[in-house]
């Protein structure tokens, strides 16, 4: 049994969290480990949302992307159920040294009430395979998987259009655009009118 302290002090730790995540990441609350084995039976399952479902279906689709701002509107889709990229720098944790001890010390409670109950359920394995749970659970990281996949083809994508973050990567810098009338193509066709004219060729 987990001591009575550590579940005091889970509870008034309360859902501390350092940083935003993704809904496909949420910690663990307490309702969620006592709740266990719901999932083992697979009476309990994690939703999948639909834009990974999507990326599932075909992760390089850019059908209606053609702007700037789709492709961030996509990607905003993305982070929604992933949480931040890795391109992205990690918020500030302004939190104080006691509320990151008491967040440690409720993770680790919620972990072990996981375990307790989870370890009551006899041939665990064999039952999430017979209920499908251990299937349901292979979908929902495949869907993580196609999802990262998704969002950096989607930052790349971004780049080749001239994009800014977010629909591209947080270091890339789109080039300015030139002066009205003015292009580089432009020029050198001039240059080469204006050799051929000189030479009469």
């Amino acid at each position: 049994m987990i001591p009575r302290l550590v579940l005091a002090l889970v509870f008034l730790a309360g859902p501390a969290m350092a940083g935003p995540v993704g809904e496909m990441h949420q910690r663990d609350t307490l309702r969620d480990a006592a709740m266990a084995p719901l999932e083992d039976l697979n009476l309990k399952q994690k939703a999948i949302p639909e834009v990974l479902l999507q990326a599932v279906t075909d992760p390089y689709d850019v059908e209606g992307l053609e702007r700037c701002e789709a492709v961030a509107r996509e990607i905003g889709r993305l982070d929604a159920a992933l949480g931040p990229d890795l391109d992205e720098a990690p918020p500030p944790d302004d939190r104080s040294r006691l509320k990151k001890v008491g967040a440690a010390v409720r993770d680790a409670g919620i972990a072990e009430v996981r375990n307790q109950t989870t370890d009551a359920l006899p041939f665990r394995g064999w039952v999430r395979r017979l209920t499908g749970a251990a299937r349901h659970d292979k979908k929902v990281q495949a869907a993580i998987r196609a999802g990262e996949i998704r969002r950096g083809y989607l930052k790349g994508h971004g780049m080749t259009k001239n994009c800014a973050p977010p629909a591209a990567p947080s270091w890339f810098v789109p080039k300015p655009p030139e002066p009205a009338g003015f292009s580089l193509s432009g020029l050198w066709s001039a240059i080469v009118a204006f050799v051929r004219n000189l030479f009469g060729l």
